[in-house]
Order: C-alpha cells, then sequence, then structure tokens
C-alpha cells in the first residue's frame, strides 16, 4: 500500500467509527487521537512521531470488534494490528512506537510506583489480558528496543489524552499530519518501486 492509499484508508477508518467510544473513558476514538497528536505537537515530537501518537490506537478501528471488547475478556491486539497496517507505508518511526504502546503501559506499572492507579478502568482491564506488570527480564528487553523513549512519550500522551471534548477540526487536523509524513515517505530516496 502506498503513503497516499494508506492516507485515504486512515481517513475512512475515522470518518466510519471515530465516533466510537470505550465505557468509562468518555472520550471518542477521534478525540483521544486528537488529544494525543496535539499532545505530541505541544512536545515538539517529530512529524512521525506525532502521527503515531495520532494513530496508536487505529488498530481498534481495524479489528472492527462492536463496544467494549475488554469487558469480555477479549484483547484486541491493536498495537500489533496498528503497526503491521502502517509499517510499509509510513516506516519504523511511526510504526515502532505504536506497536510499542501496550508494552509501555505494561513497563511502567511495573517499574513506577502508583502508575497503575493513574489508569482508568479500561486500560486497567486491558492490562491484564496483556500480560500485566513486565517482569524484570521483559523490562531489560523493552529498554533495548530502538523506540524504548518515544514509546515512554507516547504512553504519556495516551493517558494524558483521555479528556471528554467536542472533536471539530480533527479529521482536518488529521490529515494534515498525514500528508506532511506521506509526502515525506513518497519522497524517501531509500523507498522500494511499487
Amino acid at each position: 500500500m502506498t503513503p497516499t492509499e494508506l492516507k485515504d484508508r486512515v481517513l475512512a477508518l475515522y470518518q466510519a467509527r471515530g465516533g466510537m467510544e470505550y465505557e468509562g473513558e468518555g472520550v471518542s476514538q477521534l478525540g483521544h487521537a486528537a488529544q494525543c497528536g496535539a499532545l505530541a505537537r505541544a512536545a515538539g515530537a517529530t512529524p512521525e512521531l506525532q502521527l503515531a501518537a495520532w494513530l496508536h490506537d487505529i488498530g481498534h478501528l481495524l479489528a472492527g470488534l462492536p463496544g467494549t471488547p475488554t469487558i469480555r475478556g477479549i484483547d484486541d491486539r491493536h498495537e500489533s494490528l496498528g503497526a503491521a497496517f502502517l509499517a510499509e507505508a509510513l516506516g519504523p518511526e511511526v510504526a515502532e512506537p505504536v506497536a510499542l504502546h501496550v508494552a509501555a503501559k505494561r513497563y511502567l506499572v511495573a517499574v513506577k510506583p502508583g502508575y497503575y492507579n493513574g489508569l482508568t478502568a479500561d486500560s486497567r482491564r486491558s492490562l491484564v489480558l496483556q500480560g500485566g506488570p513486565m517482569s524484570p527480564a521483559e523490562q531489560e528487553r523493552f529498554k533495548r528496543q530502538p523506540c524504548f523513549r518515544d514509546a515512554l512519550r507516547l504512553r504519556a500522551w495516551d493517558e494524558a489524552g483521555k479528556l471528554p471534548h467536542p472533536v471539530t477540526g480533527s479529521l482536518i487536523e488529521l490529515e494534515h499530519v498525514l500528508s506532511g509524513v506521506c509526502a515525506r515517505q513518497d519522497r524517501a530516496p531509500d523507498k522500494p518501486e511499487r
């Protein structure tokens, strides 16, 4: 899939399913994405990490499960679905933080006292399904990941970006960030011919 094709699919997904809310969160998927993207931009993140912040939960939309899967004991593995969807067209700078944002939660719960207490009810339910706090061996492997620090930054924005608010203009903002990163990917000299 080309970056332009991916952009069209992402925008269509958010148009169709961006209003979906998870029980207890009080914010839509698009609203959460917009908040995370704004936090990344305010923190001076690269355009690719800003886009990862916008799209870190796109796997939920791709999974297409109704309601709140964690209530039914289902882990939709949204981090893997999202990263796989994004990787070819947008590269590791976008896909890897998306792939690691769940691992970052597991890591932070294990190493940061009180972190668990700040999680929403849905994040707590999903934590159990995702393997719980990391073991010391898992922590060491996680810290060796090239995108370790970006995953931690993304996780912070993920936790902070759950305030209920209107999403007016969010699709336009998402399209702007997507277009910029896609244009850079299209111009990248090491991109294989499609």
